[in-house]
């Protein structure tokens, strides 16, 4: 019974909010002491309370794939559900930056698009770091980067995370209202005019470093640019006929380049005239063949050549409705002779 979710809490993505975490994740978390003696009959106030004791992020680690308090906690709340003020109230807290990712990661799983992006952007601001324990060890993060992989990345923590649309896609919706203010927005305007690209020299002019290998950066990426478009434009033109109706030949000539030729029409007439002139003088000047398996009509045979002076007289359909023919194709079937 303590693993059952709330029967007053709303399905989240068309499944039971647990079902939002992998099913041996789950039971691991099930089995887990932390999960038994610290989560039992928690209430959203009291897990903010556990909130505020977490000393790191993460999912499973160790050769077992023990589950981190933070995992377990994420699965206490998607049993209990916790009202949507009290999530908000997780996300603008700046006092306890564990409480923070662990609204915004809970939020990840179970908010609608629009509201992901309006609360989550927001900590892109704070740059505080993180402990994370990975099933290796452990990296340190920071509060920016686990925003924008929430926003970017498929898993987290070992979890898989719903789609989420891109950002242009709502606000060509009209879910979202434009595109996201950055805060050095009012900087730029003050410094700059606006600019960004003058912005970035003037802090290249100052020494600052990451501004000298953006500004190399951007200029590298234009020159790449600029040389692909000209060998387009050149290849476009290769491959197409001038307004005058002049083009240039796709045959080049014997130094490589281009061979500019009259008119497109006549030069093609021309050059297909003279292919079939060489193909017909080759066919000419091919040596014929011997009949290699003689005429297709039988000629006389000898024995019908030698045939009699009286039937050689006459015509041949004479001699052969005559008795003498018949006799003698009958002898040659060892049949007898005709009666007379």
């Amino acid at each position: 019974m303590a693993n059952l979710t709330d029967p007053l809490a709303a399905a989240v993505h068309g499944t039971n909010p647990q079902n939002l975490v992998e099913y041996i994740t789950r039971q691991k978390i099930y089995d887990s002491l932390y999960w038994k003696e610290e989560c039992f009959g928690l209430s959203a106030s009291d897990v903010a309370t556990k909130a505020v004791e977490l000393k790191a992020l993460g999912g499973s680690y160790g050769g077992n794939s023990k589950p981190t308090r933070f995992l377990c906690l994420i699965l206490k709340m998607l049993q209990i559900q916790p009202e949507e003020g009290i999530v908000e109230q997780f996300l603008e807290n700046e006092d306890f930056k564990y409480v923070r990712a662990l609204g915004a990661f809970y939020l990840r799983l179970t908010g609608r698009p629009s509201e992901i992006f309006e609360l989550i952007e927001p900590l892109f601001n704070d740059h505080r770091k993180l402990r994370y324990r990975t099933p290796t060890g452990w990296v340190i993060t920071y509060m920016d980067q686990l925003a924008d992989e929430l926003l970017h990345q498929d898993r987290y923590c070992g979890i898989a995370l719903p789609h989420l649309p891109k950002r242009d896609v709502l606000e060509t919706a009209g879910y979202l209202d434009g595109p996201r203010q950055s805060p050095l927005a009012p900087l730029i305007e003050d410094k700059a005019g606006g600019s960004p690209e003058r912005m970035l020299e003037l802090m290249a002019e100052s020494g600052n470093e990451a501004a000298i290998a953006a500004l190399d950066e951007r200029k590298k990426r234009k020159m790449e640019a600029e040389e692909k478009e000209q060998n387009d434009l050149s290849q476009h033109q290769q491959h197409e006929p001038r307004e005058s109706g002049e083009e240039y030949s796709y045959y080049g000539s014997m130094d490589g380049g281009l061979q500019k030729c009259g008119d497109a029409e006549d030069t093609h007439r021309s050059r297909r005239e003279d292919e079939g002139r060489s193909r017909t003088k080759d066919k000419d000047k091919r040596p014929k063949k011997k009949d290699k398996y003689g005429s297709l009509f039988k000629k006389t045979s000898k024995r019908e050549s030698e045939m009699t002076p009286d039937a050689n007289s006459g015509s041949a359909d004479d001699y052969k409705a005559s008795a003498e023919y018949w006799n003698a194709e009958r002898a040659k079937l060892g049949l007898k002779p005709l009666k007379e």
